[in-house]
């Protein structure tokens, strides 16, 4: 006990001792409202379970296409089907808005979300709640709110009478569908692969048939990155393999400015388990750098929350200082 205090006091005193011969820093923090990263969740969760196929994933899908024109993005709704995990074919609406213009020839960054809630709460305990929707707050709706938020902010930027700095490289907000349909639970037949973020395999694939038919065509996109369950008021991203593997620099960028901006805690240093999310296909099929910013505690048993895939995924479970945070995080790289 002892030896700890003296330490941290040594610690606390050359800390005081080093600023004394500094100057003081202002970090300049991107415009970011978590209040409304915050309303554009519950406006999701009003609409019910988004579990495609549903009258409320049609309802959210038409709503999320509206918001995505009022921050003044041409909008592209992706059309197809992908076999699920019975090999049936599931139909797939991905929505797509362009800012900035859609010449390839200019670098353009992708941000991406999936808008969809799993069919089933299969983490459940009690067997007969895990046929049960997952309401998807964080899971779904944390993603989608932030990356609504920074569309307005994108949109807020072309008005002439806002004196912020106009963001003006192109910018692809994607959000997929079809991400959380994966082999539930309580199946018990034969699982196919990749039976996980269809609607980002559907788009990947496309992208590479693009890329073989017609290269010219294609959106130059320099990296993205891809939101999932970022909302907990007990986060935390870690370093998840796959980024690392495939958009390690992107990635770097990335958890230094998190630290620049005071989140080094929130943004941890830490490297996860390899996770198949939707930054795993855009990454493997279509070959565009792609970083996930996603809750994982390496020390839970499956590394995601207590409530995750459960009933309780809900508005209890998001924090508008986490929103902020990564709100922020995300805005500084563009």
């Amino acid at each position: 006990m002892y030896k700890g205090s003296k330490i941290l006091l040594s610690v606390i005193c050359a800390v005081l001792l080093s600023a004394c011969g500094k100057k003081n820093v202002t970090v300049e923090r991107p415009a970011f409202s978590s209040d409304s990263a915050y309303s554009y969740i519950e406006k999701q969760m009003a609409f019910g379970p988004r579990v495609p196929n549903s009258a409320a994933h049609t309802q959210c899908a038409v709503w999320l296409i509206e918001q995505l024109r009022a921050c003044g993005a041409e909008v592209e709704l992706q059309k197809g089907q992908m076999p699920d995990y019975r090999g049936n074919m599931q139909q797939i609406y991905n929505i797509i808005g362009h800012f900035n213009g859609s010449d390839p020839q200019r670098p353009c960054i992708l941000l991406g979300a999936h808008y969809d809630t799993r069919p089933w709460c299969d983490e459940e305990e009690n067997y007969a709640d895990r046929f049960y929707n997952v309401p998807g707050a964080n899971d779904g709706a944390s993603g989608v709110g932030v990356l609504l938020e920074i569309a307005r902010q994108i949109g807020l930027r072309k008005d002439t009478t806002n004196q912020q700095s106009p963001i003006t490289n192109p910018i692809d907000i994607i959000f997929f569908d079809c991400e959380d349909s994966g082999s539930p639970r309580v199946y018990t037949g034969a699982e196919r692969e990749d039976t996980w973020c269809l609607g980002s395999q559907l788009w990947a694939t496309n992208y590479a048939k693009q890329a073989a038919n017609n290269p010219q065509s294609l959106r130059n996109y320099q990296f993205g990155i891809v939101l999932d369950m970022i909302g907990a008021p007990d986060a935390v991203f870690p370093m998840e393999m796959y980024s690392t593997q495939y958009a390690g620099n992107y990635q770097q960028k990335i958890w230094n400015s998190a630290r620049k901006l005071g989140y080094g805690a929130l943004f941890s240093k830490q490297q996860s388990y390899p996770i198949t999310d939707d930054h795993y296909y855009v990454n493997r099929i279509a070959g565009i750098p792609c970083v996930d910013v996603i809750h994982y505690d390496v020390r839970n048993a499956t590394g995601f929350p207590a409530w995750w895939h459960t009933r309780q995924d809900n508005m209890d479970n998001i924090s508008r200082s986490t929103l902020q945070a990564v709100g922020e995080v995300v805005m500084s790289m563009l």
